[in-house]
């Protein structure tokens, strides 16, 4: 299979080899257009926007993931396996299973456990959790540190099921130190490390998933950009 892809209607040179991904089509044009110079619309195929500028003088790319692990998975294999792209940097929202974390922390995902079945097609003998690639985890952790920003870093676990009808989910997965859920990074860690190429994700706390609170959507917006130019600085 070659380019341009069913999803991604780009040539390899159009991407920089590292990608920002959040899941948002409308984020990945806010970081363009917030962030980077000089940016440049590379796909749009089922308005899931992709740009390529500069940030400080780097090369670097945005592209939106789409919602849950199938869309991911598919962009991601995509990027990494079609397009050149050597490093994918997921940025996205997170609700927190641990009391003592706070709305508007970082969470640096070491690890990605799941419900999905998504990693069953490897073929694997047993259970995997995909891991973030230490280069790019040490660097935000050294970053954030730098930045004095608040972090926590370890297992998270990638969903598939917005509203479970299960209430003890989220306590179980806390009781294993899991310390928030997404709905992608199994999904881009899995994909990466098959490719033999780099992913971490980066994750703002945006609810409090034991006290039940839930940022606004500018407390959103003022926390993500954080987020985002860590992520910039260490691509």
């Amino acid at each position: 299979m070659s380019y341009p892809t069913p999803h991604i209607d780009a040539k390899p040179t159009d991407f920089a080899e590292t990608v920002l991904m959040p899941g948002d089509p409308k984020r990945s044009a806010f970081i363009a257009k917030e962030f980077l110079t000089d940016a440049v619309l590379v796909n749009d195929v089922r308005g899931v926007q992709g740009y390529t500028g500069f940030y400080k003088g780097k090369r670097v790319s945005c592209m939106a993931s789409g919602m849950g692990m199938p869309s991911m998975g598919i962009y991601s294999y995509e990027l990494f396996n079609f397009f050149d792209v050597k490093n994918i940097i997921r940025v996205g929202s997170a609700g927190a299973f641990q009391p003592e974390m706070n709305l508007g922390d970082l969470v640096f995902a070491m690890a990605a456990s799941t419900d999905s079945n998504y990693l069953k097609s490897f073929g694997l003998p047993g259970d995997c959790a995909p891991t973030a690639s230490e280069k790019l985890l040490f660097d935000a952790v050294d970053n954030a540190k730098a930045k004095g920003l608040r972090y926590f870093a370890g297992n998270i676990v990638s969903s598939d099921i917005f509203y479970n009808p299960d209430p003890t989910v989220n306590s179980r997965w806390a009781e294993m130190g899991v310390l928030a859920v997404d709905m992608e990074a199994a999904a881009l860690y899995a994909n990466a490390a098959k490719a033999g190429k780099n992913a971490l994700t980066i994750l703002t706390v945006s609810d409090q998933l034991v006290r039940g609170e839930h940022m606004s959507s500018e407390e959103r917006q003022n926390s993500f950009a954080d987020m985002i130019t860590l992520a910039l600085d260490i691509a």
